[in-house]
C-alpha cells in the first residue's frame, strides 16, 4: 500500500491524447475510458482514494513520472520510457497508421521513409519514439500533442501524419482530402506502469492486469466505450519473480 500510494491517495495518470484510452467530456469535463475504469477498479480493490492526474499528451505523462506527479500510469511500452518506470504486460494492443493527402504519390507504408517526406508525430508519443529509431531518410516533425498531428500536417503542408489509427480516421472525416494508408507501421502495446523501485506494487499490478484481461473486464470496457480497432492483449508471460 505504501508503494502504491505514498501520499495515501492513489494518483493515476490519464492521457487524453489517446482517445482509445481516455476521453474528456466537453461539457462536464469528466474523464472516461478504459484506463479510467482500470484506475477506479484498482483503487477500489486497494481501498484507496483515487485522484486522476490528467495530461493531453503521452510525453507529458512521462515527464510527470520524473516530477513524481503520479503513482500509476497507462502508457505504451517503449525501451526509452523503461528507464524511468516499470511495466505490466500489455492490456490492449493498438495499431499505428499513416495518413496522407488524397493526391499524394505515397501509396504504401514502405513509401514513407524517403528523402523529402516529412512525417508528423505527437511529441513524446509512442510513434515519436519508435519512428525516431526506425526512420532513416524522411524527416520527423513533432506536433505538440497527438490530437494536433493532422492539423499540423494540414497547416504546414506536410506529407504524412502518423498516429493512432482511430484518431487519424476521425481526422480524415474532419479534414478534407485525406486518406489512410493500408496496414500498420507498428503495433502499440499499452500497459500499466509504476515509477521505478516499487517491486511489491509491481507484482500486484501485474497480477491485476492479467485478471482484468482474463475476466473480460478490459473487453467489456472497450465495448462500453465503443472503442474499435483496439484488441485485448494476449496473456502476459508467467514470471518467476
Amino acid at each position: 500500500m505504501k508503494e502504491f500510494a505514498p501520499s495515501g491517495t492513489l494518483r493515476a495518470a490519464i492521457n487524453f491524447g489517446n482517445p482509445i484510452l481516455a476521453r474528456k467530456d466537453p461539457q462536464s469535463g469528466e474523464a472516461s475510458g478504459v484506463s479510467v475504469d482500470l484506475a477506479r477498479e484498482l483503487a477500489k480493490r486497494l481501498g484507496l482514494p483515487l485522484e486522476l492526474v490528467t495530461y493531453n499528451a503521452a510525453g507529458k505523462v512521462v515527464e510527470g513520472v520524473l516530477a513524481q506527479q503520479w503513482d500509476i500510469g497507462f502508457v505504451a511500452i517503449d525501451p526509452e520510457r523503461g528507464r524511468d518506470m516499470d511495466y505490466t504486460a500489455p492490456y490492449v494492443v493498438i495499431e499505428g497508421a499513416y495518413m496522407v493527402r488524397q493526391d499524394s504519390p505515397i501509396r504504401a507504408n514502405a513509401d514513407v521513409d524517403k528523402a523529402g517526406n516529412r512525417v508528423v508525430v505527437g511529441k513524446g508519443s509512442a510513434y515519436d519514439l519508435y519512428l525516431t529509431r526506425a526512420i532513416k531518410h524522411a524527416e520527423i516533425v513533432r506536433a505538440p500533442t497527438s490530437p494536433a498531428v493532422t492539423d499540423t500536417m494540414a497547416s504546414q503542408n506536410l506529407e504524412v501524419a502518423a498516429g493512432v489509427r482511430q484518431q487519424l480516421e476521425a481526422d480524415a472525416k474532419r479534414v478534407p482530402n485525406m486518406r489512410m494508408l493500408d496496414g500498420r507501421f507498428m503495433v502499440i502495446n499499452q500497459a500499466m506502469a509504476l515509477p521505478k523501485n516499487r517491486p511489491a506494487a509491481l507484482n500486484y499490478l501485474r497480477e491485476f492486469v492479467e485478471e482484468m484481461k482474463s475476466s473480460g473486464f478490459v473487453a467489456d470496457a472497450l465495448k462500453r466505450h465503443r472503442i474499435e480497432g483496439a484488441a485485448v492483449a494476449p496473456p502476459g508471460p508467467v514470471r518467476a519473480d
